[in-house]
């Protein structure tokens, strides 16, 4: 008897109940539609900062779902050269970071491109630049060999570990992939954002790399989000929303890739997942407005760059509490030198003391 949907006898015809997933589908077109509507009225230089900021999200966020943790000014910086930004505090970045960075641009400003085996492979050699997957070396830029036997999703410790996936054998992933090629780059009536759910669930159903698939569904499920708004820069995030329910994510994952070809249940967490996403733009669309608003106050006021280096860092998440220590670190000057730069910004109501108080003084943003 199949354990696993791709060994149906119908694989790869999905169904699922329209009638259940009507009247979420319709509140997140709505929500697309006024979220697009309202970036148009932002100007170019705040919609170039909040799709900065969602794309920063979604490079962290996919590979955080991995286990993997990038550095977010390293990722930042990438993404702002790549796109021809002019931001501060520029730092070079990893080459594990820039390829991660790579495959999301490649993806979402070129979402109007046929998606091809060589683009796909393109993208996996930019995942592992050194051919290794931690330990491990793995096949790169071509699909899995399966050469110590089939490909397996497992957890436990080594004797009574739990398979939770295994993936259709490699002799069969150039004919699975070729379909699955055909209907993603396919135009046709299916509603473009439950295309995206599909499309991430199929893609990581076959598992055609030895690793990084997880990543890649998600850069793909991005591209078609893309091709749906028509719209190269990124306003929402579902990689942050899914790194939020990491476990619901793998649990739903299991659980329809070892039910039938009915995916309504799934569709129903991803677009709900979608949902929230849209809903978390407002609360970063107020972020981006306040540090503008900001700005725009104090645009006479006289700031040194080491200064709005650091302003800029508070405004956009700074991990952990500033303290002067950690302003000399992260401005390259002396302790003497961070001090007077926080003094000059307390005379001028732009940062405040922490009232925690401990060892060490720390400062915030007044107001934020």
């Amino acid at each position: 008897m199949p354990r696993y949907i791709h060994q149906l006898k119908n694989w790869p015809d999905f169904t699922w109940d329209n009638e259940v997933l009507m009247s979420l589908l319709s509140n997140i077109h709505y929500k697309q539609g006024r979220l697009q509507g309202q970036m148009q009225l932002l100007g170019f230089a705040l919609r170039d900062e909040t799709s900065l900021h969602v794309l920063t999200l979604d490079v962290l966020k996919s590979s955080e779902i991995e286990g993997e943790l990038l550095q977010p000014a390293e990722v930042r910086s990438s993404l702002a050269r790549r796109l021809g930004m002019n931001i501060a505090g520029l730092v070079p970045a990893d080459r594990n970071v820039e390829g991660v960075v790579d495959m999301m641009l490649d993806a979402t400003q070129r979402y109007a491109v046929l998606l091809d085996k060589e683009r796909l492979c393109s993208w996996h050699a930019a995942l592992f630049p050194t051919g290794r997957s931690g330990m491990y070396k793995i096949t790169v830029g071509n699909w899995r060999a399966d050469h110590d036997g089939p490909m397996q999703v497992v957890s436990g410790p080594l004797g009574r570990e739990r398979v939770h996936y295994e993936a259709p054998a490699s002799a069969i992933l150039e004919k699975e992939m070729q379909v699955f090629l055909d209907w993603f780059n396919a135009a046709g009536s299916m509603d473009p954002v439950l295309k995206s759910g599909i499309a991430h669930l199929w893609f990581v159903t076959i598992h055609p790399f030895d690793d990084g698939n997880g990543r890649m569904a998600r850069a793909i499920a991005d591209m078609q989000l893309a091709r749906a708004d028509g719209n190269k820069q990124r306003f929402y995030s579902m990689s942050a929303q899914i790194r939020l329910a990491r476990n619901a994510y793998y649990t739903i994952l299991e659980k329809t890739q070892q039910g039938n070809l009915d995916i309504t249940e799934w569709l129903l967490w991803f677009l709900n997942c979608m949902d929230a996403a849209l809903d978390a733009t407002d609360n970063l669309l107020q972020g981006v407005l306040h540090k503008a608003a900001f700005w725009d106050m104090h645009h006479n006021t006289p700031i040194n760059e080491r200064q709005r280096a650091m302003i800029n860092k508070l405004f956009d998440g700074f991990t952990g509490k500033l303290t002067s220590s950690k302003w000399a670190v992260l401005t390259k000057c002396s302790p003497d030198t961070a001090l007077r730069d926080i003094q000059d910004l307390l005379q001028k109501d732009i940062l405040e003391k922490e009232t925690a108080g401990g060892r060490s003084t720390s400062y915030v943003l007044k107001g934020k």
